[in-house]
């Protein structure tokens, strides 16, 4: 269950490439692009520094 937001974020990341992509060939426009890419990147990026976290000593 905890790869599944992983997955998503991955995915979500490789579709903003390739929308970012069309709009570097003026088929998108890239104002729309290229939030979107930072955004998805940003995402995966907290979703792998969120599981290593350290949620200190258990007692």
């Amino acid at each position: 269950m905890k790869k599944l937001p992983l997955f998503f974020a991955g995915l979500m990341t490789i579709v903003s490439l390739f929308f970012y992509l069309l709009g570097l060939m003026k088929l998108v426009p890239l104002l729309i692009a290229a939030p979107l890419l930072f955004l998805s990147i940003l995402f995966t990026l907290s979703i792998l520094n969120h599981r290593n976290r350290f949620n200190g000593f258990k007692h």
